[in-house]
């Protein structure tokens, strides 16, 4: 594609293209596919820290927020992480160097208000209203240019793409099966969930979206034809292992599938899946399908091997109603996959090991096998891949690098369910379409707010904890939406979270195009190893500089449990 005559306008190392959202300065043969993705070199060693882990903790009148519960906490067996010495103290590894060096995420202090200030809002918004998943012609834009790979993509210069190649369909039925153009199931499953607070509710950047597809065995009836009710059962029964909770099903002949789902000692009618596994005293669980002929391990909390989840991340629209919905252009589509089996055994041991490695080598950086071609390995049996905006806005693989920057929350936390965090949240099979619906079917900011496992509602608790709507505590949209003067919080806002968490979850729209615009910079920049978040002015409270087992000023650590479901 070559650009028309367009006015440049130049503000410090951006270059802005005004009048023209899609064009950039270079052609779509060099904006990405000429680029060498292939170095595996760390700029930054800790990289894997997040940059929200610098967020300053100590409040004006000497008190702490605590920013850090909701991820560092005391993890669900078999997630045998307890981080929650991490709310103490900022206990980076290779300290020194951090000290040194400062906080690598310098992308938190630019500055980009004249950057957003020379965008209009009417060419930002043409911009995230252009799909970068599909070209011209309907096709993944990004599988055709996958199958000539550019060589500064092809990791083992073997002039293939080893890796993962996009193939949703995003054309998803009223039980969120996804289709492909054809009419045929590509497997993906779309579900909705409620957002774990701080960064992944939109009013901080982005809208997201999570797809979850499991292995050909488990869509498949004891024959090996498709079956897409043995699909949907199976189904069932992850969310039940899981969440380690029955979940309610239409009603299932137990006969038909030879598996006593309800657990009531005989083959009869049943209208859910009833989560009984305790192996050591006789009590066990069981796939349908195929995949029980073929005894696919199954244990309480994991996925089964060959599991994979799609999560892309959007720009935010603004409709003719002044509302902000999900962009069609995404900013990153990002890929998991469960490719190694670890049993209870297994992940114990791993968190020993970990720990003892902290404690003999407080220095030494963690270290992740991989590269752009096939993803990184997370040391538990999940490899992550992601694709990102090349200059232009057209997606391609992320580097090594910026993949590293995944891999702290991915590659250990004690908040998730085997290494992932959506799925745990996802909504109850009580709900409409028992959970499994895409966001343009069921709006996010029409949820109801989620309960603790105490029945306190978990977003007013973490505003009332964290001081705030973000884990950087700079979204001050929030902050005046939510609190008094004085700090505390009011009150009417918080009832109406109980039954709607838009005003929560949603920007204003001037908010809403403002970081779209900031993000649009990073994305020219291609500066994603200094930091992705979107933001226009230099957050405030985010330390340049911390020092090895800085306190934060946390006295005791909280853990906070979540209770998914939704009444």
């Amino acid at each position: 594609m070559t650009c028309p005559t367009r006015n440049l306008i130049a503000i410090g190392s951006v270059v802005l293209i005004a009048g023209l959202a899609g064009c950039s300065a270079e052609s779509s043969e060099t904006a990405g596919a000429a680029q060498d993705l292939t170095s595996r070199t760390l700029r930054v060693p800790t990289a894997y820290v997040p940059p929200q882990c610098y967020t300053k903790t100590t409040l004006a009148d000497g008190s702490a927020a605590n920013t850090c519960y909701s991820c560092h906490t005391n993890g669900r067996k078999p997630n045998f992480i307890n981080d929650t010495d991490l709310q103490l103290a900022y206990d980076f590894a290779n300290p020194m160097r951090t000290a040194r060096k400062g906080n690598p995420w310098t992308n938190l202090f630019v500055d980009r208000s004249d950057v957003v200030a020379a965008v209009s809002d009417a060419d930002i918004l043409a911009y995230v209203r252009e799909s970068n998943y599909r070209g011209p012609d309907g096709d993944i834009a990004l599988a055709d240019r996958l199958t000539r790979v550019p060589k500064g993509w092809d990791a083992n210069r073997d002039g293939h793409w080893s890796g993962f190649v996009p193939d949703v369909g995003f054309d998803f039925d009223n039980a969120g099966f996804d289709h492909a153009a054809n009419g045929d199931y590509t497997g993906w499953r779309a579900y909705a969930y409620t957002p774990l607070p701080g960064s992944f509710l939109p009013t901080n950047g982005s809208f997201d979206d999570v797809l979850i597809r499991l292995p050909e065995a488990f869509r498949q009836g004891a024959s090996g034809q498709f079956d897409a009710d043995i699909y949907a059962l199976n189904f069932a029964i992850v969310e039940s292992v899981v969440k380690q909770r029955d979940v309610p099903i239409d009603p299932v002949d137990e006969n038909d599938v030879g598996v006593d789902l309800n657990r009531d000692g005989r083959l009869d009618q049943a209208r859910q899946v009833t989560f009984d596994w305790a192996p050591r005293e006789g009590r066990d669980m069981s796939w349908v399908g195929r995949a029980r002929s073929d005894n696919a391990k199954l244990a309480a909390g994991l996925f089964p091997k060959g599991t994979e989840f799609i999560h892309t991340l959007r720009y935010l629209d603004v409709n003719d109603d002044g509302k902000v919905v999900r962009g069609a252009r995404m900013k990153e589509l990002r890929y998991a996959r469960k490719q190694s089996w670890f049993t209870y055994s297994d992940l114990r041991q791993k968190d020993f090991l970990d720990a003892k490695e902290a404690h003999d080598f407080p220095n030494r950086p963690e270290r992740f096998r991989g590269d752009v071609e096939h993803g990184l390995a997370n040391g538990v049996g999940w490899v992550y891949q992601g694709f990102i905006e090349d200059a232009r806005g057209d997606l391609r693989p992320q580097t090594f690098a910026e993949t590293t920057s995944c891999m702290g929350c991915h590659g250990g936390v004690g908040a998730t369910t085997d290494s992932t965090f959506s799925f745990a949240r996802k909504l109850d099979a009580s709900t409409p379409g028992h959970g499994w619906t895409w966001w343009d079917q069921r709006p996010v900011a029409s949820l109801p707010e989620p309960l603790l496992a105490d029945g306190r509602p978990e977003y007013a608790t973490y505003l009332k904890i964290n001081h705030a709507g973000d884990e950087f505590r700079s979204n001050f949209e929030i902050i005046d939406r939510f609190f008094n003067a004085d700090g505390s919080l009011k009150q009417s806002e918080l009832n109406a979270l109980k039954t709607r968490i838009g005003a929560l979850v949603l920007p204003s729209a001037d908010r809403a195009t403002s970081l779209d615009k900031a993000y649009r910079a990073i994305v020219r920049e291609q500066s994603f190893e200094q930091g992705r978040a979107a933001h226009v002015q230099p957050m405030p409270n985010v330390y340049r500089q911390v020092l090895a087992g800085q306190s934060t000023g946390i006295d005791k650590p909280l853990v906070v449990g979540h209770d998914s479901g939704l009444e």
